[in-house]
């Protein structure tokens, strides 16, 4: 079997880009990936051209480990966010074709299961006026919902520092969560790597009472030795990850010791087969793992393939049921959160498939994500409808 060609499909909507590639086989089989950049999607289709000519062309999508590998270091240039990206899309398209050729699930191609159910945590629920009351009743909403964790940055456009009044005004959005969703709920909490230490920690301590199942990415992601800092003075567990890009870069995370869960962005860190060798690395470092997971149905699909087979998986992010729900509709066969949890599905490949007619239903928008704006919670950047 050789890969043909690949097609790309850009979903769009307001704030976030998602991008679909296809790709198929001179046997008729067709694989699909997905991921979201932030602000780089056309850089991302340019990359995929070139890859398509130089590495892609003409390969067996069952030679997962040689494909990334040509596509990683077959242009000398070090691989950043995009080229990460695009070997994403590409790799998890090619472990759905090997599944579906095999006729199993991924998640038995990595392993086998190691558990029926994977736990599930809203996020993108907030887009509300924010107020306290605003989001007792949104936070009520996702637990009517069936999900028992959901994440929230409570803390404006908050940059290095955060004044008194501010700091208030969040301790009091997450009180009314807190209320709103019980004390057996998870309630992750996340800081967009917003502030410096000093303030990061200050304010882990204002907010421990409410029981964060987590504090995430308390410092810009650049320095380690910040981030160390952090968690030596916090009683709670650190999350942190989604912005490092390849997962030998992780290795200096994994060495200081200085978080307890980390998050890679299946989209992002080269696809399902790295972010299951990064589990096991952590595994051996007694560290969770939890993906970032801003995409749509395919790469919550391509996420649960590693949580479905790696023993460290602590918990999913879902953003489909809140922000931009209609997209889901772009694939057939997408995964549902069914009283908190994501379930086993042994459907071949990843499990779904891309509808490129509904697809084309939403087309590519110049979507804007900025987190230090007024408003951004809201995921409706200016200018849109």
């Amino acid at each position: 079997m050789r890969i043909t060609g690949i097609s790309t499909h850009v979903v769009g909507t307001p704030w976030r880009n998602l991008t679909y590639v296809q790709v198929h086989t001179d046997e008729g089989l067709t694989g699909v990936g997905e991921t979201r950049m932030l602000g780089h999607t056309d850089a991302l289709l340019g990359y995929l051209r070139e890859a398509e000519a130089n590495h892609i062309l003409g390969s067996d999508p069952f030679a997962v480990e040689d494909l990334v590998k040509r596509m990683k270091y077959g242009d000398y240039g070090r691989a950043g966010e995009i080229v990460m990206s695009g070997i994403a899309v590409i790799e998890m398209a090619c472990w759905d074709i090997k599944g579906k050729a095999l006729g199993v699930p991924v998640w038995q191609l990595l392993g086998g299961k190691v558990t029926d159910k994977v736990k599930a945590y809203a996020n993108g629920w907030y887009t509300t006026e924010r107020t306290p009351e605003a989001y007792h009743k949104a936070a009520q909403q996702v637990m009517e919902r069936g999900y028992k964790a959901l994440k929230i940055d409570p803390f404006g456009t908050g940059h290095f520092e955060l004044d008194h009044e501010a700091t208030l005004y969040s301790v009091s959005l997450i009180e009314a969560v807190r209320d709103a969703i019980g004390p057996d709920s998870e309630l992750m909490l996340e800081m967009h790597g917003r502030f410096s230490p000093a303030t990061a920690v200050r304010l882990a301590k204002e907010l421990a009472p409410f029981k964060p199942a987590w504090l995430e990415e308390p410092v810009p992601p650049e320095n380690l030795k910040a981030l160390e800092k952090v968690a030596a003075k916090v009683d709670m567990p650190v999350a942190t990850g989604e912005r490092i890009h390849d997962r030998i870069e992780f290795r200096e995370l994994f060495e200081s010791q200085a978080v307890d869960i980390i998050q890679p962005d299946v989209g992002h860190i080269g696809g399902i087969w790295e972010t299951r060798k990064l589990a096991a690395t952590a595994e051996t470092h007694y560290m969770l793992v939890a993906p970032h997971n801003v995409g749509g149905p395919v790469l919550t699909a391509a996420s649960l393939q590693v949580g479905f087979s790696s023993p460290n998986f602590k918990i999913l992010e879902h953003f489909n049921d809140f922000a931009d729900a209609d997209i889901k509709k772009v694939v057939k066969g997408a995964p549902q959160v069914v009283d908190g949890y994501f379930h086993l599905s042994d459907a071949p490949g990843l499990g779904v498939e891309l509808d490129t007619d509904a697809a084309a239903e939403f087309p590519q928008q110049q979507a804007r994500f900025d987190l230090w704006a007024d408003g951004w919670e809201q995921r409706k950047p200016k200018g849109s409808q």
